[in-house]
């Protein structure tokens, strides 16, 4: 919707957009607008109040970034119950082009409602779409490595199949983290070198730049990288 759009240039910031377009540069910088996430939340605040906000969440695919993170942070806004929450992203997910937006929404009604939202995830990640497959990995990475996880999720993670590098890191990333908090569980897909070689050594490497593993573990992890 114009109005918005003119609301979201309205918030630029011309260096935080020179310093933004790095980060995603599979988005042209055309279509970056350059507004801080912190001032965008605020936004996203006050145009829930509004009617024109459930309008603009139907114009999809968006122009700029921005309205895709506008978007991401309006479903949490005006959407309570699960089911009216996952009804509203499957139509957003198809259009999700970058890791940023992917990994910016983390919806709190996901915490409540973790078995139904797992069903989901199984079928993000078997999606042909990249940054839908992302979602479904940082989904697993941010609520099921806990009390939640289960060793089978290591499985599902690790039998994605993908040369997307955005792809690729996530599950670097969950396997990491899966490092961190369910070591017995996940250790054997490192030493036994599941995960494709790429992976298999950034997930080593960002483990290693982990502060809540020790130093002793971290030598070990060193020797398990492959060549």
């Amino acid at each position: 919707m114009e109005t918005i759009t003119n609301e979201l240039f309205a918030l630029r910031d011309e260096a935080y957009h020179e310093f933004h377009k790095k980060l995603i540069p599979e988005i042209p910088e055309e279509y970056i607008i350059g507004v801080r996430t912190p001032a965008l939340r605020a936004y996203a605040k006050t145009l829930a109040k509004r009617p024109e906000a459930y309008d603009f969440l139907q114009e999809l695919p968006h122009t700029y970034y921005e309205e895709n993170n506008l978007h991401g942070a309006l479903l949490s806004l005006l959407y309570k119950d699960v089911e009216s929450y996952l009804t509203e992203l499957e139509k957003f997910l198809p259009y999700m082009d970058n890791w940023a937006t992917c990994d910016m929404m983390g919806p709190k009604v996901f915490k409540k409602n973790l078995p139904l939202v797992y069903e989901h995830v199984k079928k993000w990640i078997a999606s042909v779409e990249t940054f839908t497959v992302r979602f479904g990995v940082v989904t697993l990475l941010g609520y099921y490595l806990d009390e939640a996880f289960e060793p089978e999720m290591l499985s599902l993670a690790a039998g994605i199949q993908s040369e997307e590098y955005y792809v690729k890191m996530a599950v670097a990333w969950y396997f990491s983290m899966a490092l961190v908090k369910q070591y017995d569980a996940t250790i054997p897909y490192i030493k036994d070198a599941v995960l494709e070689q790429w992976t298999h050594n950034k997930a080593i490497q960002k483990a290693i730049e982990s502060r809540q593993i020790d130093s002793e573990t971290k030598a070990y992890l060193r020797t398990l990288k492959v060549q």
